[in-house]
């Protein structure tokens, strides 16, 4: 698929161009983390080169979105995409739960609020080997937090592992600075944790192994769909989430 430059009625000094980077950005659309593909502002008209004067990046569904859309987790729901969150009571996302301060999915009707890349997450995430759905809620704890029903969650089809949506969010949000600098991250690891969980149940040390590869894999997906490009495993940020 070729891209062009394209006029955004949010930058409107600029134009913006497709670009792909493998650096994390904050989206000046919904103001969330991203990764991969998205449109920057290129310095001139012609986008003849890749020297940027504002800094300016959005989501690819933020830069392109749906002036309306629907979801499957809200069958009587007609999501409205705006520019800034209505009314002046401080709104957050049905889906992550994290604060809505710029673009939004909202249903007038219903009052949900979706952020845009929440809005797009994928129903099924597939690599050849894992299967992982997302579901509304879900009946067993997820292996990030240890708890139910919080967010939206990702679960294999095995049913072995559970993600919240909130929960892999809050481990790039709180390392935001790391995550943005490109440091090291020093988040608690999923896998560590999993390992945990799966000892504690007398498993086998390989099928322990096992399980926590596979969880790793699954924790990969998620995130590149979370920061706005599921076709794209964002291997470097991952790894450091996954390998202590």
């Amino acid at each position: 698929m070729k891209y062009s430059a394209m006029n955004h009625f949010s930058h409107p000094e600029h134009k913006l161009k497709f670009d792909y980077t493998e650096h994390p950005f904050k989206c000046d659309g919904c103001k969330e983390v991203g990764i991969g593909s998205h449109y920057k502002c290129c310095n001139d008209d012609n986008c003849s080169n890749n020297n940027n004067i504002c800094d300016y990046d959005l989501h690819l569904h933020c830069a392109i979105p749906s002036p309306s859309i629907s979801h499957p987790f809200y069958t009587k729901c007609q999501f409205e995409f705006m520019s800034r969150p209505p009314g002046s009571i401080q709104r957050y996302c049905n889906a992550c739960e994290r604060d809505v301060i710029g673009f939004v999915y909202h249903c007038r009707s219903c009052g949900f609020d979706l952020h845009p890349c929440c809005a797009k997450l994928p129903m099924v995430l597939h690599d050849g080997e894992v299967k992982l759905y997302l579901q509304r809620k879900v009946s067993t704890p997820c292996h990030r937090c240890g708890r139910k029903g919080r967010s939206w969650t990702y679960r294999s089809n095995c049913k072995k592992y559970n993600l919240h949506v909130a929960c892999v969010k809050e481990m790039l949000v709180d390392n935001w600075h790391e995550l943005y600098y490109g440091m090291k991250m020093s988040v608690p690891s999923l896998k560590g944790s999993l390992e945990t969980h799966l000892r504690h149940r007398k498993s086998r040390k390989g099928k322990v192994q096992k399980c926590c590869e596979m969880a790793g894999l699954a924790l990969q997906f998620i995130i590149s769909a979370i920061l706005g490009d599921p076709t794209t495993l964002i291997v470097g940020v991952v790894a450091s989430l996954t390998s202590k």
